[in-house]
């Protein structure tokens, strides 16, 4: 019997099929000026202009599409192992969805745990939910190296100086208010250990982070880890808790 694989989730489910679907239209409106475009003189200049927009838009959606079922693992593992952990840390990802980062880390873990909070967006992923996440867990061989919670990354339910590490993935950019992600960021820091690092990955508002991360004193803040994997660029801010 063949093996079940783990699945990550579709990213941003809603914006690829209407990528998906603007660049079909696009298409369909090109072929259509092309075929009359004897009898609309006009047809003839605009046919272009929506055949190359609809092949770039299909192409954005299909490298979004990559993303979210291969790209992002590689860029899982690359974050997951700047950390340098030993095994016996208690790491939390913030904003978890299907548990990519919180696998990635419980891999790495011994007698350590990988603690993983979300809300369980649909908007944010396809199918989001703990139950796919723990079903993944499973897969992976990793169940019993994590623990789940229903949390608000601007409220993080966990005490103080509670983790070693904390790591995000592409979930941040979803609290839209800037003071909302200034509180999240803030949260993270309080759950971090003095000692701790920190990993975040996202797709907007890193150097927010990071000058963030500077104002509350952390050190060693850096930028980098440049990915294309949704299109969009995507950076790591790295830092360590004083």
């Amino acid at each position: 019997m063949k093996k079940s694989k783990p699945n990550y989730g579709i990213d941003a489910p809603d914006v690829l099929r209407r990528l998906y679907l603007i660049g079909a239209l696009s298409l369909a409106t090109a072929v259509g000026l092309m075929v009359f475009q004897k009898q609309i003189p006009a047809a003839r200049v605009a046919a272009p202009t929506f055949l190359s927009s609809g092949i770039s838009f299909l192409v954005c959606a299909s490298i979004m599409l990559w993303g979210s079922k291969f790209g992002k693992l590689r860029v899982r593992d690359r974050v997951t192992a700047s950390l340098a952990l030993r095994g016996d840390e208690r790491v939390l990802d913030v904003g978890c969805g299907h548990g990519l980062m919180l696998i990635g880390a419980a891999k790495q873990l011994t007698s350590g745990r990988a603690v993983g909070v979300d809300l369980w967006q649909l908007e944010d992923q396809a199918g989001n939910c703990r139950e796919a996440t723990l079903q993944n867990a499973t897969l992976e061989g990793v169940a019993d190296r994590i623990e789940l919670h229903d949390g608000d990354a601007r409220k993080l339910p966990f005490e103080s100086a509670s983790f070693d590490a904390v790591v995000s993935s592409w979930a941040l950019h979803n609290i839209y208010d800037s003071v909302d992600r200034r509180q999240a960021i803030a949260e993270i820091a309080r759950v971090l250990k003095p000692g701790g690092r920190l990993a975040i990955m996202d797709i907007r508002h890193a150097r927010s982070y990071a000058r963030e991360l500077r104002g509350l004193g952390f050190a060693e803040v850096k930028l980098g880890g440049v990915s294309f994997v949704f299109v969009t660029p995507s950076l790591c801010v790295r830092a360590r808790k004083p």
